[in-house]
């Protein structure tokens, strides 16, 4: 037996206009009745020939016009035939059978008085004049007004929802998503790898909803709210799409823009709104991703008028996480990768409980965040997922999946079945470096200044204790740059002024080896020199490493002093931290010379191998300079 699924038909509210409007037309053309006559044209002077002939039985006439009704006996006559059908193609004896204009309607009427005293027509009639042209005319502009202002204000308050103009009066509804045990959310705390800390502090938030009463027994407090805080492709909303899968509890998804409208009152309206949502299906959860679009510290001068919307929604959102009105057993989590922005009243206890970071993962981390990823990828048997790991510094779980679904792109370019160790390699370059551009045209004498700088950046870095340890070296242009050298930095917690020094000097080996062999420098630094200029800058007015300026630092951490017009420091003072970076920079750069002098066959040696090959790893440089001194190894420790 087969259901019979019948679909429900949706009416428009266009459709009702359209047959509003369709049935005063209508009435404006039909305003006496409808009627299938189909009488023809015809002239004042023919009128009066068929009048004299006493052909005419009836006239009816209002100011403009006149129809004519002929007699029975005069439709046999052959002039007439044209004048038989209605506009159905039947036979109209009834008529009207011509009709014309007419001027002067009183002097018509008169001769139309004096054909009936002389017996040539049998009745006359005046037509009542209609008002629905009058009617149509005078609301027809209100209507079409009305429907613009109607389609307007659908556009603004943002969909097709609600027929008839229903989102005008819902557009201080909130827009969240709701996620419940009924929706398809695949994502779990397994499919979250890495970050230990805020898992656990995070699925203690779901157990708790789960089974409130283990911790209210001995006197604890459901936490009003948790924030999320940490770079971009950390994993932060991931986080909440797990809190999602795995709280048997209803879930209220949406970003900190969906409050953000042209209209006063609505971003405090939809959060009015969205707790009261939240409060009736208790116990749940309120996620809001991006929350510095609401969250930004209120300022004492308000720029932009005394009714600021921003502040408003802002206002009523901590007033709903903590006021007199406390929604109970509704839980906040929130996301943003701007935390210094953030007002201090919304970050306070009683609102924010918690603020987890979510940093960058680890080498530990790395590896779990790769065999997440790979599990949908055909692999080989060979690839090590330990060495991804470690080729990998820096990148966040977003970046992991774009590398392995760029390798698997690179996999399949190359009409491979499986994505092997190379394929990801060729997918770091890629997303790190940019494209290899093998067509753009390089000069012999350019191609030599380019492998001279890039073989000074590996000479410097591979004879420096504390610089990263290099890769691979290429001269083929990729991006925007004409080479590039890849390394592998040590990952550290804490950074100490030599380190930050070899660094520095690594950096600069390629200008000080163009002047080392050319005596000449030229514009292709301008990387390298951005580079140790905020390093440099760090060092003196950051991290307080300068003698000459001691122990202070111009850095807040609250982000206030990008607003402010003035410097922290003095003039004087301004003087003197130029004068440091300068000094640390050029000390760099002539240390770099040093090192290439002393090793300046061996520089050249390794040039020329870069633009024999164009491409020269780790082994080249072992082959010419023998094993590099305080070689590190990494190892990655599992519990």
């Amino acid at each position: 037996m087969s259901e019979n699924k019948n679909p429900k038909f949706k009416v428009s509210p266009w459709l009702i206009y359209g047959l509003i409007l369709g049935v005063f037309l209508l009435i404006n053309v039909f305003g006496n009745g409808f009627d299938f006559s189909n009488p023809k044209p015809t002239t004042l002077s023919k009128f009066y020939e068929f009048l004299e002939s006493n052909q005419v039985d009836k006239v009816v006439f209002s100011n403009t016009k006149a129809q004519v009704f002929l007699k029975k006996d005069a439709l046999g006559n052959k002039e007439h035939k044209n004048a038989k059908n209605n506009i159905l193609g039947d036979l109209n004896e009834k008529g009207p059978h011509y009709y014309f204009e007419i001027g002067n309607t009183e002097l018509f009427q008169k001769e139309l008085i004096e054909a009936k005293k002389k017996g040539l027509i049998n009745d006359y009639a005046k037509e009542p004049e209609g008002i629905w042209g009058d009617v149509l005319s005078l609301l027809l502009p209100f209507l079409l007004l009305g429907g613009l202002w109607i389609f307007m204000m659908r556009r603004m308050s943002g969909g097709s929802g609600g027929g008839g103009g229903g989102q005008i009066f819902s557009i201080g509804k909130s827009k969240a998503k709701l996620f419940d045990e009924k929706n398809d959310i695949k994502v779990t705390f397994e499919n979250v790898a890495g970050l230990e800390g805020a898992k656990e502090e995070i699925q203690e938030i779901v157990e708790f909803l789960k089974t409130p009463e283990k911790y209210t027994s001995i006197g604890g407090k459901i936490p009003k709210g948790a924030l999320l805080v940490g770079p971009p492709g950390t994993g932060k909303t991931l986080l909440a799409k797990a809190v999602a899968g795995e709280a048997k509890v209803p879930f209220f998804s949406l970003s900190g823009s969906d409050f953000v409208e042209m209209f006063v009152g609505v971003g405090a309206s939809r959060v009015r709104d969205l707790f009261k949502q939240a409060k009736e299906k208790a116990p749940a959860i309120i996620f809001i991703d991006e929350i510095d679009a609401v969250g930004r510290a209120r300022g004492k001068n308000n720029m932009s008028g005394s009714n600021d919307e921003r502040e408003n929604t802002l206002n009523q959102l901590l007033t709903e996480m903590d006021g007199f009105g406390t929604n109970t057993n509704v839980i906040v989590l929130a996301a943003t990768n701007r935390a210094d922005v953030l007002d201090k009243a919304l970050m306070r206890a009683g609102r924010f409980d918690r603020q987890i970071y979510v940093d960058l993962p680890d080498i530990r981390e790395r590896k779990e965040i790769f065999e997440v990823h790979l599990k949908p990828i055909k692999k080989s048997e060979e690839l090590d997922t330990e060495f991804l790991a470690k080729q990998t510094p820096g990148f966040s779980g977003a970046d992991i999946a774009n590398v392995c679904n760029e390798a698997a792109l690179i996999a399949a370019r190359k009409d491979k079945k499986a994505v092997d160790k190379q394929d990801f390699l060729d997918a770091v370059d890629r997303i790190v470096g940019g494209l290899e551009k093998k067509n753009k045209i390089v000069t012999p004498e350019e191609k030599r200044a380019i492998a001279i700088h890039e073989a000074g950046h590996a000479t410097v870095s591979w004879m420096l204790e504390h610089a990263a340890p290099l890769v691979k070296v290429t001269i083929v242009p990729r991006g925007q740059s004409l080479g590039a050298a890849w390394y592998l930095p040590e990952e550290r917690l804490i950074v100490r002024p030599e380190q930050m020094l070899d660094e520095m000097c690594a950096t600069m080996g390629g200008r000080a080896a163009e002047k080392v062999i050319f005596n000449k420098i030229s514009t292709g630094a301008l990387s390298d020199l951005e580079k140790v200029t905020k390093q440099a800058r760090a060092m003196v007015t950051i991290y307080g490493l300068n003698e000459k300026l001691g122990n202070i630092t111009y850095y807040d951490s609250s982000g206030q002093s990008e607003y402010n017009f003035s410097k922290p420091y003095s003039e004087e003072t301004a003087k003197v931290i130029d004068t440091e970076i300068s000094l640390l920079i050029e000390d760099q750069y002539k240390r770099a010379i040093q090192l290439l002098e002393d090793n300046k066959d061996k520089l050249i040696q390794l040039a020329d191998i870069l633009i024999e090959k164009e491409v020269i790893f780790k082994d080249d440089l072992e082959t010419i300079f023998g094993n590099r001194p305080h070689e590190k190894i990494i190892e990655i420790t599992t519990e």
